[in-house]
Order: C-alpha cells, then structure tokens, then sequence
C-alpha cells in the first residue's frame, strides 16, 4: 500500500475507485484501515472514490510518541488528502474517528462537501471519562489486547458474540501507542465549537443500541449542530460491523438525498 509523508509522519493509505466523488473515511481507536472493509463494495459501487487510511499510531501509520488529539489528527487527515490533491470531498468518522472528523469540520471546513459523525460524540462526560480512565489503568498492567476484549463487549451486541464471534481480533499494539490514541477520545471537546460547523450537510448517526457512546452522547452531539441531521442504524457501537448493509443504506441513502 502507498504511503504519504505528511505533518511529520508516514501514513499508510489506500485510495480505491474512480468516481467523481470522494468519500473519506476516519477510523475508531485502535482499527486500521480495514475497519470499513464491509462499507468498500457498497460505496465503490455507487460510484464514489473512496480514500481510507491508518491514522497515528496503529496499522502501518508511524507511532510518534504520544499523547495525540483529535485536533492533531484532523491536520493529519488534510495533510494527506492535501497531498493527494483531494477537495470537495464527503467525511465520515466513526467513534474517535468521528471526533476527528468534527474537528476537520470546525478547522478546515471549507474543504467538505458533507461530514458525517458515526457513533461519537462532543464530549465524553462522566460515564465514559469512568470507562476510558479504567482502560488507562488497566493497559499498563494487561496490555491493549486486553482492552480491547473488554472494549467488544460494549461495541457489539448479544447477537454478535452468539452467532459470529470468531470475526473479532484485535490489531498487534503497544501499551504506549493505545494510550496516546485513547487521550484522543479522553480530551476531546468541540461542545462550545459546535455551531461553527456549517456550510455542508452534516448527519449525526448511531447505533440504535449503543452502550459505549450513549445514544444520548451522539443525540446532544446532534442538536448542537445547526441542521444537522439525525439517523440511526441496527446495532450497537460497531453497526457498522455487525449490520453493514442497514448502515450502508442509510448513510448512502441520505447522501443521495444531499447529492
């Protein structure tokens, strides 16, 4: 896979299709680039271009030291796509890659032709800075994997783990470089920022059964955005894994409707 030298590092990247449109996808806390490899066929299919890619510190992306920001991020996202030649073009971020993609909203907006914030939130409040702050004491003494079976146990639903368990792994990463991702998602705050975010159709979305990021979260993320719209999909915090083809529709569907 092609990699691009920007904002002092390395990013691994593929950039797959040839339509006229561009869809550029930010992933969660500790997933590479092939957390949207369930969305490829379905969006390359309805003729955009689609840009994915590992961000800091996990796949084949460099791991600077740490802590990063959602806001760190974001520039790391423009570099590339300024690197690639790449405006104009649809967001999409799901979990903390949704918090980087406000973060591309508020600071570098003019390049948007949509933004869409999966399964995210402004801020992460009292009931997930608890969780995210057990994940930090536990890394050190366990180690990520270990974390992130404890993480699949709030992103995905019953169903899941009785009928497709076995699809679960988790990516090869030192304690150091989950724990400069996860400050991203324990210092993110665009709360006060949000009505900056305009200019674009933005849609809000989240699992129907979301127990990691309360619904509730992605819902007060909503109604601080002007116009923003609010969508949601079956599932928990990964539907995007666990009901691909319902999320696809409804993110290609309402696309369709801003075209």
């Amino acid at each position: 896979m092609p990699t691009a030298s920007v904002n002092g590092i390395d990013i691994n990247y593929k950039l797959e299709g040839d339509g006229p449109g561009t869809v550029v996808l930010i992933n969660g806390l500790a997933d590479d680039l092939e957390t949207w490899v369930l969305q490829m066929d379905d969006l390359l299919g309805a003729g955009y271009r689609i840009l994915r890619f590992d961000n800091r510190g996990v796949g084949q992306t460099s791991v600077p030291p740490g802590p990063y920001t959602s806001r760190m991020m974001a520039d790391d996202t423009k570099a590339l796509v300024d690197s690639l030649g790449i405006s104009g073009f649809h967001l999409l971020g799901t979990s903390m890659g949704g918090m980087i993609a406000q973060e591309y909203a508020i600071n570098h907006g003019s390049d948007l032709k949509s933004a869409t914030f999966s399964s995210t939130y402004a801020a992460p409040g009292p009931f997930c800075s608890r969780m995210f702050s057990m994940w930090q004491d536990m890394a050190p003494v366990n180690g990520a994997p270990f974390i992130m079976r404890d993480v699949t146990l709030w992103a995905f639903t019953v169903p899941f783990f009785e009928d497709r368990e076995d699809e679960m792994a988790a990516l090869p990463m030192s304690v150091e470089a989950y724990l400069a991702q996860l400050s991203v998602i324990q210092t993110h705050d665009t709360t006060d920022r949000l009505a900056t975010i305009q200019g674009f159709p933005v849609l809000v979305m989240a699992g129907e059964e979301d127990i990691l990021i309360p619904v509730r979260l992605s819902k007060r993320l909503q109604e601080g955005i002007p116009r923003a719209d609010w969508k949601t999909s079956k599932g928990g915090h990964a539907c995007m894994w666990e009901h691909p083809a319902e999320f696809n529709r409804t993110y290609l569907g309402w696309l369709a409707d801003h075209a």
